[in-house]
């Protein structure tokens, strides 16, 4: 997702009343980088609408956070942590966080929004060497992992089945489904307390034009092939996956669900994909005229097949 070059800005993100974002480390961050500018800046995007409307995003996160959205009537036990996208530079917390939380929790499901470290959290292109980069450490990994530690930690509490917690991503998020549904074995930093002890393992994934898949520094161009550091950690365990994406994206063509659908299919992973004509890159829940824009129906049936839900 590119940034915008117009932008309104705003004061730190927060979520809507009623819901308060928790630090998700309760101590020193592990692997923290220094910032250049100020934290949790966040601005309107303007010049690159989505469905005719602006989008929120947020960079310099130093501090990453999770917001609990409990579900709205009848609770099916199924929880969702959403990774917002942004090629690991941004994160469009309204567009592919809080929007989809108010869909989750329609249907019944917890949602529970992820503000990952960014930027260059995971890999990402870097406009100052003009080609992908892998972090020093990866942060949003371990952000990602802690997090499903904690909900499954919070379980009880938060009504929740902990053998129905999944994940769900767009883009650089889509890329971090893949990333934790393939490295949940061992945790990527040392262990801080109990959250740690239980198991970050999805029990279900969904990857929306997920990047970063069939790329990485190094590749060449003309190369049909998984990133190894998915490939090579791809298990009979990795959980049931939904892959969208269309054929007209732009920002990360669709090698990027294919080279993940057979290299899950190869390991007898029940996976789904779908891939449409147009849809572009980056379009969020918001509806238009497109077929593709009715995926939330698609991941609602899916769940229903996999047994997540029964409504």
């Amino acid at each position: 997702m590119a940034l915008g070059s117009l932008r309104a800005q705003l004061p730190p993100w927060q979520p809507s009343p009623g819901h308060t974002q928790v630090p998700i480390w309760p101590g020193a961050v592990p692997d923290a980088e220094p910032l250049a500018g100020p934290e949790n800046a966040t601005s309107m995007v303007t010049d690159s609408l989505v469905a005719g409307k602006p989008w929120m995003q947020v960079t310099n996160v130093l501090q990453p956070t999770m917001t609990v959205y409990s579900p709205q009537g009848k609770n099916t036990g199924a929880a969702v942590v959403v990774f917002p996208g942004g090629g690991y530079q941004i994160l469009a917390m309204d567009l592919e966080g809080t929007e989809v939380a108010d869909w989750l929790t329609s249907k019944g499901i917890t949602c529970v929004l992820l503000k990952y470290r960014v930027p260059f959290s995971g890999p990402s292109y870097d406009k100052r060497v003009q080609r992908e980069v892998l972090p020093k450490a990866p942060t949003a990994l371990e952000d990602a992992q802690r997090t499903v530690g904690l909900v499954r930690l919070h379980a009880a509490e938060w009504h929740i089945d902990p053998h129905k917690i999944g994940v769900l991503g767009f883009s650089a998020g889509g890329h971090l489904v893949a990333d934790i549904s393939t490295h949940f074995e061992k945790r990527s930093y040392p262990a801080v307390d109990a959250a740690d002890q239980e198991s970050c393992r999805p029990d279900f994934a969904v990857a929306v034009y997920p990047g970063h898949l069939a790329s990485w520094p190094g590749k060449p161009d003309d190369k049909f092939e998984l990133n190894p550091d998915i490939a090579t950690h791809i298990t009979k365990q990795t959980p049931p996956t939904f892959l969208l994406q269309a054929e007209d994206d732009n920002v990360d063509g669709i090698d990027q669900s294919l080279v993940y659908y057979i290299g899950l299919k190869n390991a007898g992973v029940p996976v789904e994909m779908h891939l449409f004509a147009q849809g572009g890159h980056a379009f969020g829940l918001r509806p238009t005229k497109l077929p593709i824009t009715d995926w939330p129906q698609l991941v609602e049936k899916w769940l229903r097949t996999i047994g997540i839900t029964s409504n």
